[in-house]
This record gives structure tokens, C-alpha cells and sequence, in this order.
């Protein structure tokens, strides 16, 4: 049997989900997610929102933070409405090429993540380190030229992990035990030898993970050298809160995908990673909009006057109806 009639046996595979083992336990399951997801799409397009519409926030800062929460928007929606539909129709089953192109998908945008982070330490050091020369370093086409960057490594990287995981053959099971089409998780379902593909696997996400490391930490250590020279009290206060935010979310995301990524598919707990994985996936890209933004002022700011100008907007609305009727029959009061 050759290895395209192996690999064309599998034409859809079987997520086991989160409830394989209590399927008691689908309700507040799918009620805890869908708060998650609600509170992820509101918080990312509110942002993106705030972002578009006040011209205090079109600065290098918020055009990383907007392109973050584009990104956590389309990395949750990618899998979270499929675990909701697994918890609440009891359908667990997806495509071959629906698992690819979610894998796909998922891949590139943790990538395009990965990097928006290492942009945003950069910016961060720029606008510290070196405030002087900050609009002459983070110009429009610097900016414009880190982002797709982004972009780039995460569709190439998502093509490359594609194409070695699906290089290999699915003869023996289709039944994911995962809550998506994670590459681990698939690759554990390949009967072919796949030693090779693992290795792949881990030395790419190595060298994104880790350079992408390399740049945040060489810009919090001269970061931190600037704080330390600080002589305003005030100074040290707001660059201290402002880093441990980003540093402690830093610390989530690339903590979970270093266990999830940096070692070999035979050596993963399934249930482990199911586990993990809930917080790249979903809680994550919900917290990412309290983290980055919603703890700044000129955030609340532009929230605030964006507020106040819809409720301007909707009392006009409302007056303009009510006594429109009264304006076209002369039947408005007369005061005098």
C-alpha cells in the first residue's frame, strides 16, 4: 500500500474535546466559553475600534496593540466556536481539511503574535531609552515594515508546519484527543515514522520563540537600566507598572507554548495540554485587551469620549423623533 493511498484513508478526524471522560460537565463548559469568547470579541474590536476612530491613539503603540487584538480576535474565533459547537451539538467531527485549515490558521496567528510581541518590547525601548529620537525611529513605514513582518513569518511558518504534518500517514486512528487541531496532537495520530517531523516541529518553533525572546529581553534589560537612572519617583512608578503588565502576560503566553511546542509529540500528556492549551486559545486573547490597554489612560480617555459622543448621538436621535410629529403639525408647545 503506498503512502497516498495511506494518507487518503483519513478523510475526517474525531475531537474527544474537553469531555471525553464527564460529558456532565458540557453545559458549564460551554457557558463558561461562551462568556470568554463574548468578553474576547468585545474587548479586540472595541479596541480595534477605539483605535480607528480617535486620532490620540494613531501612534506606534496602538498600531501594534490594534493589530494584537486582531490577531486574538482571529486566533480565538478560529477554534473556540469550534469547541462550543463540540460541547453543545455532541458533533466532535471535523474534515481533513477543515483540521488542516484550522491548523493552519491557528498556527500562523500564534506566530504573527509571537512577533507583534517582540515589535511591541522594541517600541517600548525606543520610547524609553531613547524618547528623543522616538518619532525619528518608529516611523510610519519601520512600524508598517515590523507588523508585516509578522505577518510573513506566521504564514511561512504555518505553511512549513502544515505541509510536515501532513506529509505524513493516518492509517491507524483518527480520534484527536484534543479540543482542535493542535500539531502535537495530530502528529501523535500518524502511523509513519515521524522522528524527523518532530524535529522540524521543535527546532522552528525554537528559533521563532526564542529570537523573538532574545528581542524582548535585550529591550526590558535596557528598559530596567533606564528605570534604574531615573531620579523622578513618579517615573520609576509608571514604567515599573507598565512592564510588569506586559512582562506577566509575556510570561503566560510563552511559557504556554514552550510546554507545548519545545518537546517531542510522544512525550505529551494529552490531557495536560488540553489543559494548557485553554489558555493560549481563549483565555489569552481575553485578557490581552485589560493587559495592554485597558489599564491606560488614554485608553479609558478615547473610551470615555467615544461613550459620551454615542449618548450625544442617540438623545438627538431621540429628541429629533419625538418632536418631529409635533414639527409637521405646528403642534409644538408654546412657551411665551
Amino acid at each position: 500500500m503506498t503512502l497516498m493511498e495511506n494518507r487518503t484513508e483519513v478523510t475526517e478526524f474525531l475531537l474527544l474535546g474537553l469531555t471525553d471522560d464527564d460529558p456532565h460537565l458540557r453545559v458549564p463548559l460551554f457557558m463558561t466559553f461562551l462568556l470568554i469568547y463574548t468578553i474576547t470579541v468585545v474587548g479586540n474590536l472595541g479596541m480595534i475600534l477605539l483605535i480607528l476612530l480617535d486620532p490620540r491613539l494613531h501612534t506606534p503603540m496602538y498600531f501594534f496593540l490594534g493589530n494584537l487584538s486582531l490577531v486574538d480576535f482571529c486566533s480565538s474565533s478560529t477554534v473556540t466556536p469550534t469547541v462550543m459547537a463540540g460541547l453543545l451539538l455532541a458533533d466532535k467531527v471535523i474534515s481533513y481539511n477543515a483540521c488542516a485549515a484550522q491548523m493552519f490558521l491557528f498556527a500562523a496567528l500564534v506566530t504573527v503574535e509571537n512577533y507583534l510581541l517582540a515589535s511591541m518590547a522594541y517600541d517600548r525601548y525606543a520610547a524609553v531609552c531613547k524618547p528623543l529620537h522616538y518619532t525619528t525611529t518608529m516611523t510610519t513605514s519601520v512600524c508598517a515594515g515590523l507588523v508585516l513582518g509578522s505577518y510573513t513569518c506566521g504564514f511561512l511558518n504555518a505553511a512549513l508546519h502544515i505541509g510536515d504534518t501532513f506529509s505524513l500517514s493516518f492509517c491507524n486512528s483518527s480520534v484527536i484527543h484534543h479540543f482542535f487541531c493542535d500539531i502535537p496532537a495530530v502528529m501523535a495520530l500518524s502511523c509513519s515514522e515521524k522522528h524527523h517531523n518532530e524535529l522540524v516541529l521543535v527546532y522552528v518553533a525554537t528559533f521563532n520563540i526564542f529570537f523573538a525572546l532574545l528581542i524582548i529581553w535585550i529591550s526590558y534589560v535596557f528598559i530596567f537600566i533606564t528605570i534604574l537612572r531615573m531620579h523622578s519617583s513618579e517615573g520609576h512608578r509608571k514604567a515599573v507598572s507598565t512592564c510588569a503588565s506586559h512582562l506577566t502576560a509575556v510570561s503566560i503566553f510563552y511559557g504556554t507554548i514552550i510546554f507545548m511546542y519545545l518537546q517531542p509529540s510522544s512525550s505529551h500528556s494529552m490531557d495536560t495540554d488540553k489543559v494548557a492549551s485553554v489558555f493560549y486559545t481563549m483565555v489569552i486573547p481575553m485578557l490581552n485587551p485589560m493587559v495592554y490597554s485597558l489599564r491606560n489612560k488614554e485608553v479609558k480617555s478615547a473610551f470615555l469620549k467615544v461613550k459620551s459622543r454615542l449618548v450625544t448621538c442617540g438623545f438627538a436621535m431621540s429628541l429629533q423623533t419625538c418632536q418631529g410629529p409635533f414639527r409637521d403639525k405646528n403642534r409644538l408647545p408654546d412657551f411665551h
